[in-house]
């Protein structure tokens, strides 16, 4: 019998998206995935990758964090889908308790046209999108947004995982990756974005 999939989609205001985050796969753990790359609901333990996104947020003395002050308790990161941040990952699916085992099945096809929507979407209304790629499948969507010209900008680290967050030409740990992307979004005529998970919008 199959093994159970967790999907991974939410949608976001095409007006308002400014920012798009993309990850390999879902987490494939009970109760983890729910809609957005990286995040986890209230309650549930915070996996080791966001754990990574949050030192880097902390250590990044651009932003202003309260990881300084200890780090958040939860990994529920829908704040910065309110602002304008699509967490999207490569591929949507995952079987239970095995990583990237959906890969090359289709999803990688249909995340590409996606974000490929996304930027002519905003290249037609004459703005730019920052797109975050962290890990070598979502560094493959690059390609598109390349070809596609327009004002967008292409932030790319390895992945926050403790597999290769430290160990590339291009880690994430010591990237600046989140200011950096602020300060994109400023140069585009945008709002920086609020990090904090927690803040009140």
């Amino acid at each position: 019998m199959p093994q159970p999939t967790t999907m991974h989609c939410k949608i976001l205001s095409l007006v308002r998206l400014q920012v798009v985050v993309v990850g390999q796969d879902p987490y494939h753990g009970p109760q983890q995935a729910h809609g957005l790359c990286f995040s986890v609901r209230t309650g549930v333990a915070i996996p080791p990758s966001l754990k990574n996104i949050y030192k880097e947020l902390a250590n990044d003395p651009d932003i202003a964090f309260p990881g300084k002050k200890g780090m958040p308790r939860h990994g529920y990161l829908e704040n910065w889908a309110k602002q304008g941040v699509l967490m999207l990952n490569s591929v949507m699916t995952v079987r239970k308790g095995e990583a990237n085992s959906h890969k090359k099945k289709g999803w990688e096809d249909f995340t590409d046209a996606v974000i490929k929507v996304l930027a002519q979407e905003a290249k037609n209304n004459d703005k730019g999108l920052v797109l975050l790629l962290w890990g070598n499948p979502a560094a493959e969507k690059a390609q598109a947004i390349v070809n596609s010209g327009g004002k967008h900008v292409v932030i790319r680290t390895s992945h926050p995982s403790p597999l290769g967050a430290t160990k590339t030409t291009s880690p994430f740990i010591g990237s600046r990756c989140f200011s950096r992307t602020n300060k994109a979004l400023v140069e585009l005529g945008y709002e920086p974005i609020n990090w904090n998970v927690d803040a009140e919008l």
